[in-house]
């Protein structure tokens, strides 16, 4: 049931679908650029935006983001910030405290690309010490965010006196600059905008008292970067705060179901073919969890052109579906779906398609799906 597009309706059907292999990801670049100009409009300039790179993982989102002036990016792993970097950004910030072999890699990584400025997060004194000892032997001046739990308890110092002296510990370390304050809320992904706006705005309020605390005693101006997507058109009405949106470059059927007042378009769309038809309900397709997120709860996949339907059963290789359309399909015939999850979804392929016009025009590699790539 090869379909060509017809209607805006079905945008991302591919007119030559059967050069495509299944299971792809399909990456439409020109919904991309509508996000990315979304995204700036709800920032209001770009200078305050410093989107997270683990969504997408490829060097070609990186420019297409440059292109519009974005030039500060966030990334989760050394082989991001190395991807990031080779692009030719001026300012990233590698949002993992480094930690064993990771802590040389930071260091050469700085040793590499000395046009850019890459700092890193830290929380505690132990890490500070070594991020000092270090920047001295390299004779690298290293720039630290504190890393600051604000509700979400997996890093993190919680606000307070001992954040303070954290911070201040970063002030007085040899070869250390304190660069601001990073604050992820994650953990606020509420639906309803008002009630998820109040409690981002309440979990804020340690932060605002930890950067008044600091003024007090004459450290200021702090910077602060906050937030993921959930929470970016919330952080995005404060003023003297970096915004790191992520999931919206490519946007994802979890979020897009949750969050009706965030308005950014599918870009990436998982690519599956009917591989077996065992009884007259069922369709199984080639989309095991080798090939879409599997952590998440089912469905794990939004199936366009299904009105109803129940994944039965979910394996490395095959996704099982039940469905009382199943009878319009045949072994053979191409499903389009959005996954649940993107951000882990990209990561299970080393290249997506791009399509362009409908076509299929060319592929992009997943760089920094890798956990190394020189460094």
């Amino acid at each position: 049931m090869e379909r060509t597009a017809s209607s805006d309706d079905l945008w991302y059907q591919v007119k030559n679908v059967t050069d495509i292999f299944s299971p792809s990801l399909l990456i439409y670049p020109d919904r991309i650029e509508h996000n990315i100009r979304k995204m700036i409009e709800i920032a209001g300039r770009t200078d305050q935006l410093r989107p997270h790179v683990k969504t997408h993982k490829m060097p070609e989102i990186i420019r297409l983001q440059m292109k519009y002036g974005i030039l500060k990016f966030k990334c989760a792993t050394i082989s991001e910030t190395e991807m990031v970097a080779k692009c030719g950004a001026p300012d990233i910030l590698l949002a993992l405290q480094p930690v064993g072999p990771n802590l040389d890699r930071f260091f050469k990584l700085k040793q590499e690309f000395k046009n850019c400025k890459i700092s890193c997060i830290a929380d505690n004194e132990g890490v500070i010490i070594q991020l000092s000892e270090m920047a001295r032997k390299t004779g690298l001046v290293t720039h630290v965010w504190l890393d600051i739990n604000n509700g979400m308890n997996r890093t993190g110092i919680i606000p307070g006196e001992k954040a303070a002296r954290l911070f201040k510990r970063i002030l007085d370390s040899p070869m250390l600059i304190a660069e601001g304050l990073h604050v992820y809320d994650g953990h606020i992904h509420e639906s309803d905008f008002a009630i998820r706006q109040k409690i981002c705005n309440d979990a804020f309020t340690t932060v605002t008292s930890l950067v008044e605390e600091l003024n007090v005693e004459g450290i200021g101006p702090v910077k602060i970067i906050a937030g993921g997507t959930p929470t970016f058109p919330i952080h995005a009405l404060r003023n003297g705060v970096e915004y790191s949106p992520g999931t919206l470059l490519l946007w994802d059927y979890g979020y897009s179901s949750s969050f009706q007042d965030m308005d950014f378009l599918h870009a990436a769309v998982l690519l599956t073919r009917v591989i077996s038809k065992p009884s007259k309900d069922l369709l199984c397709i080639d989309l095991g969890h080798k090939a879409v997120a599997s952590e998440m709860p089912q469905p794990r996949v939004k199936i366009f052109g299904l009105k109803n339907y129940t994944i039965t059963n979910h394996n490395e290789e095959h996704m099982v579906i039940r469905t009382n359309e199943a009878g319009n399909y045949k072994t053979g015939d191409a499903l389009y779906g959005v996954p649940w999850h993107i951000c882990p979804t990209v990561d299970r392929y080393d290249t997506v398609t791009v399509i362009d016009n409908n076509l299929a025009a060319g592929q992009w590699i997943v760089e920094a799906r890798k956990r190394k790539i020189t460094i």
